[in-house]
């Protein structure tokens, strides 16, 4: 590829070699594929503390029952969440644009009809920060970053920060609002939305996100040093005390008196799409892979399945499974939240006494093109409050995230999206790990 390719010819000559081979979406085969064709066919939206939500709930006790597992129950709680509401945003000057906009989770909202003043461009967040106190006072801030697609996904810790805590610094300047460009890594018209965090101190504003290519536009404008102003609308609204819960469901091992094994994914999802990605393909690779791990001879340890509830908008999932489950003896934890794509990396966090089992595990994996990593397993966001308070064993399966943040939290999370192949090696990855931890006798513990 020529090396002075302009963004705009790339995205151009991929969108063109797209095109020509466009065609129907493959349909796969399994458990994974028809948990997440089911998740995002039958219930679609699930918007946490949402009657969607709910629904999913339900139909995920109906799926696993039908699936063979026990000990299945709804385990509810409560949170503050938020509710979607009309948008918009259109750029009045220097030149008239309507542009791709989407509110961000806990965003305030604006006064009836919306509010319009000057636009003023941040090309970081550490510009925003160096702005003085008060300097936005009746102003809109818009914030950009420069994150690009990573195997590893390793972008979306830095530049996520802009979402996360760009709206309360800008709060904090006297923003009356703040439009951010998406996190994520596409050049589709599609925002991203996302959970925003607010300061204690902060008075929440309205915030949003636009696309990429909008982002783009706003950029080459505000190059051009004349003033902007932005109409912007943003209807969504806090909501508090709305009900979730979590899906829990075993496949018993032949020994009870030995801590089980934990798996997760989360059931909730963003309402622009149908989070196929994210992460109905999770549910799906968990789900499938327990079942898997159980053929044949029954493994010693127990594997237990935790959908959970409520985590985009703020893990209360699985705070609420680690306050619920706090004196019940665990082993180890997993999760599956990265998508539907092939595993390419595995890392461990094991006590010393546990390094063999770590080496059994990467010789098992190393068939399906998994390299061994040196660093130290995590484990997600919905097993990380267990992990931390009985300090667990922890096996992360990494999959490639070089085209996760094309659909993250957009429209375009959808099931065509998802390649039965790679979901499959997902699949067999996670069932040739379970099927090894599920029958380890001796103690397993964190490192």
């Amino acid at each position: 590829m020529n090396r002075t390719m302009t963004r705009a010819a790339l995205a151009l000559s991929l969108c063109l070699a797209t095109a020509a081979h466009a065609g129907p979406p493959t349909e796969g085969s399994g458990v994974a594929w028809d948990i997440t064709e089911g998740l995002t066919t039958e219930i679609g939206q699930r918007l946490a503390g949402t009657e969607r939500e709910a629904a999913a709930r339900d139909w995920a006790v109906a799926r696993l029952k039908a699936l063979g597992f026990q000990n299945i129950r709804i385990e509810p709680f409560t949170f503050d969440g938020w509710v979607r509401g009309a948008e918009s945003a259109t750029l009045t000057a220097p030149y008239p644009h309507k542009l791709a906009v989407a509110a961000l989770g806990y965003s305030a909202p604006t006064p009836a009809g919306g509010i319009t003043a000057p636009l003023v461009y941040f090309p970081t967040l550490d510009a925003l920060k160096a702005a003085p106190e008060g300097a936005l006072k009746g102003k809109i801030a818009f914030i950009d970053h420069a994150m690009r697609a990573a195997q590893d996904g390793s972008g979306y810790g830095p530049f996520g920060a802009a979402r996360r805590q760009g709206p309360s610094i800008a709060a904090a300047k006297g923003a009356l609002g703040v439009v951010i460009r998406s996190i994520g890594t596409d050049w589709q018209r599609n925002p991203h939305t996302g959970a925003t965090s607010w300061a204690k101190a902060a008075t929440p504003i309205p915030a949003g996100a636009v696309s990429n290519p909008d982002a783009d536009l706003i950029v080459r404008i505000a190059k051009r040093g004349k003033p902007m102003t932005l109409a912007l609308q943003l209807e969504g609204k806090p909501v508090p005390q709305m009900p979730s819960g979590n899906v829990v469901a075993e496949l018993p091992g032949r020994d009870p008196s030995l801590p089980p094994i934990l798996v997760a994914c989360h059931l909730d999802s963003w309402d622009l799409g149908t989070g196929a990605f994210d992460d109905a393909a999770g549910c799906g690779i968990v789900t499938e892979a327990a079942l898997a791990a159980q053929k044949g001879t029954k493994p010693l340890r127990t594997i237990r399945v935790l959908w959970a509830g409520a985590e985009e908008v703020g893990v209360f999932g699985g705070a609420a499974y680690a306050v619920a489950h706090k004196d019940t003896p665990h082993a180890l934890a997993m999760e599956a939240d990265f998508g539907a794509d092939k595993v390419w990396r595995v890392q461990f966090n094991f006590a010393p006494g546990n390094a063999d089992l770590g080496d059994r595990i990467a010789a098992s994996l190393a068939p399906l093109g998994i390299v061994r990593a040196s660093g130290k397993a995590s484990g997600g966001a919905d097993v990380g409050a267990i992990i931390a308070a009985q300090k667990l064993a922890v096996i992360d399966l990494d999959q490639d995230g070089t085209r996760y943040f094309d659909l993250h939290h957009t429209p375009d999370d959808t099931l065509d999206k998802i390649d039965p192949a790679q979901l499959a090696q997902a699949v067999e990855a996670w069932r040739r790990v379970l099927a090894i931890v599920a029958n380890e006798a001796g103690p397993l513990a964190g490192g």
